[in-house]
């Protein structure tokens, strides 16, 4: 027999809060391919916009990938779904492509220094949060 249990408060703040980020993933995206001016690239250090041309086409979808199916699985999860475990595993396999790629083969590190790695590791490791905090919903019956 299925049964299902009621989510503790811990688990809404936690869906709430990765909805937010994922919301946040999605709007960077959008900014970075669709809606940056010249003016706001012309701000950024020239480092930084070179690796932004340099990056492969593939990388834009993989982005948008990782970010849209991390912002469905957070709806799912709010929804209580057992989908959102599958989603979120789809958002960590895009999240570890695109950010083991932009650490390893564009040479980010070199180019932007050690302070480079801080954002890519915590995207990494959110995305590592959600996917397991989403099995174990599932396991405590907290998804149906």
């Amino acid at each position: 027999m299925n049964t299902t249990t009621k989510p503790n408060t811990a688990f809404w703040i936690i869906a709430v809060f990765a909805l937010l980020w994922n919301l946040i993933g999605v709007y960077l995206w959008l900014y970075e391919y669709f809606l940056i001016t010249d003016e706001v690239r012309a701000t950024l250090p020239q480092e930084q916009v070179e690796i932004m041309a340099s990056a492969p086409i593939w990388s834009m979808y993989v982005y948008g990938l990782a970010v849209i199916t991390g912002l469905l699985a957070s709806v799912f999860l709010l929804m209580r779904k057992k989908l959102a475990v599958a989603v979120f595993l789809l958002s960590l396999i895009a999240v570890l492509i695109l950010q083991l790629y932009w650490i390893f083969a564009m040479g980010t590190i070199e180019k932007l220094g050690p302070q480079s790695l801080f954002m890519p590791l915590i995207v990494i490791a959110l995305a590592i949060f959600e996917y397991f905090y989403s099995m174990g919903a599932a396991r405590n019956g907290w998804l149906t």
